[in-house]
């Protein structure tokens, strides 16, 4: 996961794409979210708004 991590890091400061941090972490973000807030308590606080 580290060696993926770095590889990406590597790619962007090679290619001077660093827009696409922000673009990757609110992916990411989304993706928790809606993984760990449907299998929690916090589904009804969620959901309504999707």
């Amino acid at each position: 996961m580290w060696q993926l991590l770095k590889e990406f890091l590597t790619y962007l400061g090679q290619e001077k794409k660093w827009w696409l941090i922000p673009l990757v972490v609110v992916l990411l973000g989304l993706g928790a979210l809606l993984i760990f807030g449907s299998s929690s308590g916090l589904g009804w606080a969620i959901y309504p708004f999707m």
